[in-house]
């Protein structure tokens, strides 16, 4: 593809910012991989894998109650670095802790705080990248983020895999620790305010719960985030645990080792990555209401799909287009709120809509693995899927079918 002048082509910050966090989540998928695997490993319950799940999912939520005030009113670069620091610390203590022997409890405690520390990242990271690269390029960005992503993940659940076969799973997690070093070196390097917004007037510092509330009462406001976040709310109580249920399928009902995991999680991102890089041309043509409504129909009946499935191959292709689906849909209602809120009210916009987004996510998970476990995982697949094309059709009913709602005068806040 041959760069043009200004393209993020030739963007040395936006190069550097990409590298070191397509490297962090390499990383990440050797963890996506381990900790579910060295807690299935020792309890042999998939119940207790929903249930580490739910936990560390419900820590993120409490975190991203506050996690935007605080990306509004501090540097959003010395943010991203304390957290990757913060990070690098708590996973290390896993491969430490376990040296001496098993200790579930350690999971219980690293994992919440990690995924907080989590959530106060991510929040930090969607303002980053509109500030990094501007508003006319940010899906553009957002696309090539998540594919570069997804192409470290499907060689790094591979690594994941043959590195806990080999060396154990504590292994997999120490090089996830690693990574969190690597992105702080990244961001360190790079200038992420170059299209930081002026405000069009000052902004008011109001009462400590009125600044809280200023992203709720925004997503309220405008017409299609309000349904976009209670329609997402419910896809995510249908899919957080599916990643488990996928696990515990390959390894229980299809009795495959831990390094065939990874190569069906592996392949599966390349989904990710095909979703990624065409999300861009997809809502260019199409529209953002039809791009997005598509991915959750096909999504849906992909998750059907896995529980169908008899191969370990069946599997991880139909993985690859639920994967794939979902990439178009998020980066699509991601990209969406990034262009339509205010850079002083984007971390608690971007705060508030994932706070509403996973509350119901840690009791999907725990539901969906409790019923893997009880009614087996065909029946979770079918059933979770039906549901999540369901909620595509009720978005045909709502504002979320336009094609092109970031059109709309801005609503301001705060």
């Amino acid at each position: 593809m041959a760069a043009l002048p200004g393209s993020l082509w030739r963007d040395r910050d936006f190069g550097i910012f990409w590298g070191a966090q397509t490297l962090s989540v390499a990383g990440d998928s050797f963890a996506l991989i381990a900790v579910p695997l060295l807690i299935l490993n020792v309890t042999g319950s998939v119940a207790q894998m929903g249930l580490l799940t739910g936990v560390a999912g419900t820590a993120a939520i409490d975190a991203g109650i506050f996690a935007g005030l605080l990306v509004d009113r501090f540097d959003r670069r010395r943010l991203l670095i304390a957290c990757d620091l913060a990070r690098l610390v708590l996973y290390a203590l896993l491969p430490l802790g376990w040296m001496s022997g098993p200790k579930v409890w350690l999971l219980y405690v690293v994992l919440p705080l990690a995924e907080a520390v989590g959530m106060l990242f991510q929040v930090t990271y969607v303002a980053a990248v509109r500030n990094l690269v501007g508003d006319e390029r940010v899906t553009e960005a957002n696309g090539r983020l998540y594919a570069t992503a997804a192409a470290a993940t499907v060689l790094g659940p591979v690594l994941a895999g043959v590195m806990a076969a080999r060396f154990g799973l504590t292994a997999a997690i120490a090089v996830n620790a690693v990574s969190f070093g690597v992105s702080a070196i990244g961001i360190r390097l790079v200038n992420l305010s170059r299209h930081a917004r002026e405000p069009a007037k000052p902004v008011v510092r109001e009462r400590p719960w009125r600044e809280l509330l200023a992203g709720a009462v925004f997503l309220w406001r405008h017409p299609v985030l309000r349904v976009l976040t209670i329609l997402l709310s419910f896809f995510i109580f249908f899919t957080l645990g599916l990643t488990d249920v996928v696990i515990y399928r390959v390894k229980h009902d299809l009795g495959r080792p831990d390094a065939v995991v990874g190569v069906v999680l592996g392949v599966g991102a390349v989904g990710t990555m095909i979703g990624s890089l065409l999300v861009a041309r997809l809502r260019r043509r199409a529209g953002f209401g039809p791009a997005w409504i598509s991915a959750i129909v096909v999504a849906g009946l992909a998750i059907v799909g896995i529980g169908l499935a008899g191969s370990v191959w069946q599997t991880a292709a139909i993985m690859a287009v639920y994967l794939g689906c979902v990439s178009v849909a998020g980066i699509c209602s991601m990209s969406l709120r990034q262009q339509v809120t205010p850079d002083h009210l984007l971390g608690r916009v971007t705060s508030a809509f994932w706070t509403i987004h996973f509350s119901l996510g840690p009791i999907g998970a725990a539901v969906l693995t409790w019923g893997a476990s009880r009614f087996g995982s065909a029946t979770v697949f079918t059933f979770a899927g039906a549901c999540c094309v369901l909620i595509a059709v009720a978005a045909l009913f709502t504002p979320v079918r336009q094609r092109h709602p970031e059109g709309a005068t801005p609503i301001t806040t705060g």
